[in-house]
């Protein structure tokens, strides 16, 4: 042995495997746990590590209130861990997933990553917080606090891998079940009597008026509207009834109208007789989660897409003998991607919630998250960018150029690689966000190349109104521009949203988006401004040459503001859907 690692701890396997068991035959939803949990904790007001979801079904006199003990499901396959790009959450050996606030840098990408809205933000720390199964008294072999305080013993907590322990038997000789167990994080909280409609957040309405004790905050301003117009608030209690219809099958049999996928007509469960689950069941309780990701995330994917998209361009165009090279293009082109890429780190930086920690994913990095992989990404990208870019600059400025001449196609291709990584790498963080089924999508990566050209065809039109850029290189930017409007616009109706989700939470989110909250930034933010403008002012300079530069200048504008349209509703939209 290497005397150096004789200071070193031994690390012996414990062998053991922690969960829980809620047993709702018990629960009388007293709060007890959330009280406990908050006091041994010190968790903060307005956030919980466990909380009791209340949900009544029936109508009086036959109704019935059932409660739900909520809080992290210490995954044997934790998505938290995986995304965290510093290593502050983290599974332990005894598998209790736990998180160390000292490194944390307040990404909010571990509270994308859980099916089970379990993680929040400590408002006094600023840092990842959850439940920890009481980590510092398991030590000790002591229970979670949750546990003692139960007074109907309806927590058990224990190893489930002894066979003599309480839970390895209520395991052994009860149904239970799980949270979401189609995530494939396989929790261990597990459920006896576990009612599904409690279980499934999206099997009733996300929100009444009112709690039982407190104000419902909501996510907008405005209600959710039926598809026939109506509210659907139900604060009447009665169902509309279901439209007559005269669509009849083949066989004679009357059918009810087609409905849109991620927003049933006539509420999410229908019983006999017109009368719909959302009228018999209702959230009487639960906690409220804050939307972790707001507009500068939407933004540096735009900015992202600018910066890298200007780099593949002139790749391309100067790899592949499109144009030839201008020493003022080169110049400008390289100036506006590293501008565009600082504005993304920007950005990045801005929305941790401990930004002055935001080396620590450099000198601490998690390999597995793709934020840290991002991040040496847009390192590598900008280094090649950057250099480039000064050897261009100290050429245009008076040198000789042959450095320049010598190395600007090596730079290109190594940078090319780099930029359409910078462009894509994102769709992998999102697929990390499990929490968020409308992000797992295939096409992704394609939608972002595709996004990332037409954002450097735009910017391109858009120097061409401040700088003489040779019309060669336009001509190419212009059918670049126009050929990646197009198939955006393919992707986005024929892909994105023209393909059923395999989801009812993606399913819901896309909803959201075409015919939601969201629908007006889709259609007349990116639909209408963001490509029928653009292909407008194009055909319109193509047929009077002499308003060409400054239709160039607004189709760019315009395609750029639809893009942030779309990129808002996609990001906000999915996050709207509950987890809990």
């Amino acid at each position: 042995m290497n005397p150096s690692q004789l200071d070193e701890p031994v690390r012996v396997s414990t062998g053991k495997n922690y969960g829980f068991v809620m047993d709702n035959r018990k629960c009388i939803g007293c709060h007890a746990c959330s009280v406990a949990c908050k006091a041994e904790n010190e968790v903060p007001l307005s956030v919980n590590r466990t909380w009791v979801k209340y949900v009544e079904t029936g109508a009086y006199p036959d109704s019935r209130r059932h409660f739900q003990v909520t809080r992290c499901n210490h995954c044997s396959n934790p998505p938290c861990t995986r995304i965290c790009p510093t290593e502050a959450m983290y599974q332990r050996d005894d598998g209790i997933v736990e998180f160390d606030p000292s490194v944390c840098i307040g990404c909010k990408a571990c509270m994308q990553a859980c099916p089970y809205d379990a993680i929040y933000i400590d408002p006094n720390t600023n840092t990842a917080a959850k439940c920890h199964y009481c980590a510092h008294r398991t030590d000790i072999g002591l229970e979670p606090a949750c546990v003692v305080v139960c007074p109907e013993h309806a927590i058990i907590a224990g190893d489930m891998n002894d066979p003599t322990s309480e839970i390895s038997h209520l395991l052994a000789t009860q149904d239970v079940t799980v949270r979401k167990p189609e995530q494939g994080t396989a929790p261990k909280l597990f459920y006896i009597d576990g009612n599904d409609v409690v279980m499934h957040p999206t099997a009733t309405e996300r929100t009444p008026d009112s709690f039982m004790w407190s104000d419902v905050i909501p996510l907008h301003d405005i209600k959710i509207t039926a598809v026939n117009g109506s509210s659907n608030g139900h604060s009447k209690g009665h169902a509309p009834a279901p439209p007559k219809t005269a669509r009849t099958h083949s066989n004679g049999t009357a059918l009810r109208q087609p409905q849109t996928q991620g927003q049933p007509e006539y509420g999410p469960i229908s019983f006999s007789g017109g009368r719909m689950a959302e009228h018999m069941v209702q959230v009487a309780y639960n906690a409220q989660h804050k939307v972790p990701w707001h507009w500068p995330v939407p933004a540096y994917l735009v900015t992202k897409g600018i910066g890298s998209g200007l780099f593949m361009f002139l790749s391309l165009g100067l790899g592949l003998g499109w144009f030839s090279s201008d020493p003022l293009t080169n110049v400008l082109v390289g100036f506006v991607s590293m501008l565009f890429i600082a504005m993304t780190t920007a950005l990045l930086v801005f929305d941790l919630e401990k930004p002055e920690r935001f080396f620590y994913m450099l000198i601490r990095p998690q390999w597995r998250s793709w934020l840290t992989r991002g991040a040496f990404i847009l390192i590598g990208f900008t280094i090649v960018g950057g250099l480039w870019f000064l050897i261009e600059l100290g050429a245009y400025w008076g040198g000789s150029g042959n450095v320049a001449n010598a190395t600007r196609l090596v730079f290109l291709w190594v940078g090319f690689p780099l930029a359409v990584l910078t462009a894509i790498y994102t769709a992998f963080l999102f697929a990390q966000a499990e929490g968020r089924d409308l992000w797992q999508s295939p096409l992704l990566p394609f939608h972002l190349i595709v996004q990332a050209l037409m954002s450097g065809g735009a910017a391109m039109l858009a120097l061409d109104f401040f700088a003489d850029i040779p019309a060669q290189i336009i001509s190419v930017a212009t059918y670049l521009f126009v050929a990646s409007l197009i198939v955006d616009l393919f992707v986005t109706f024929a892909g994105e949203f023209g393909i059923p989700h395999a989801s009812d939470i993606a399913a819901r989110a896309a909803h959201d988006i075409s015919h939601g909250h969201y629908r007006e930034y889709f259609w007349h933010g990116s639909i209408i401004i963001g490509h029928v403008v653009p292909l407008v002012m194009i055909l319109l300079g193509t047929a009077f040459p002499i308003l060409a530069v400054a239709a160039g200048l607004l189709a760019a504008v315009c395609a750029i503001g639809g893009l942030y349209a779309y990129e808002y509703a996609f990001v906000m939209a999915p996050q709207d859907i509950p987890n809990s």
